[in-house]
């Protein structure tokens, strides 16, 4: 094979190794779930020795106990805002709606590029937390637990990975990619520290069990 030949074969495979990664194909995830940093594993081994264990109790429950989502600035609601905090190069119209950008789904490793593929969920469900204590909360109390950006409670995730998940605890549902678990679990223990919320005894031993290996 002469030079020139040589030259053009290597000028169109840059060419088109240019082309591919343009599209993201040769990209890794293009955006990263911003979930604000749990305590450590050693600290939520201690918050979650404290927890009480308690039969959980889910009379009287309704979504609407907990009100979301709450206008956080501006036009921007929680879940915009949560949209805009954890996807990348997100645009927004006047109302604060994202029009584009990239949603990296810790759960599952999925990336999606259109909002309405996106669920914001709450790491402990709200009727998780119903079951745990929070059925005798102030309404403005569960209404600050619905919208908690300060707390690692609010992530974007796959849409129809959330509505699995639905309100599960860590012994019936984590995360399918094996490398989140830990993250999990330590946001699980401080969000339910945090409120004084109680533990079922599947629940402790599941949370125990993967805490150990964190």
């Amino acid at each position: 094979m002469s030079k020139f030949y040589a030259r053009r074969r290597l000028s169109i495979a840059a060419a088109l190794t240019g082309l591919i990664a343009s599209v993201g194909l040769f990209n890794s995830p293009t955006a990263s779930a911003a979930l604000p940093t749990p305590v450590s594993a050693a600290t939520a081994r201690s918050y979650l020795a404290t927890l009480p264990v308690r039969t959980e109790n889910r009379t009287g429950y309704s979504r609407d106990l907990f009100p979301h989502w709450i206008t956080v600035s501006g036009t921007c609601n929680t879940r915009e805002t949560v949209l805009k905090r954890d996807g990348s190069n997100v645009r927004t119209d006047s109302s604060c709606a994202a029009t584009s950008g990239s949603w990296y789904s810790p759960y599952d490793g999925a990336t999606w590029s259109a909002a309405s593929d996106v669920d914001i969920d709450h790491l402990v469900p709200l009727a998780e937390a119903w079951d745990s204590g929070a059925g005798s909360w102030t309404t403005s109390r569960r209404q600050a637990f619905a919208n908690d950006l300060t707390r690692p409670q609010l992530l974007a995730v796959t849409d129809n990975v959330n509505q699995s998940k639905g309100d599960q605890d860590p012994a019936t549902w984590m995360p399918s990619r094996t490398t989140y678990r830990c993250t999990y679990v330590r946001a699980w223990v401080q969000v339910k520290y945090y409120y004084g919320l109680s533990v079922d005894s599947a629940e402790k031993s599941a949370l125990q069990g993967y805490l150990a290996n964190c």
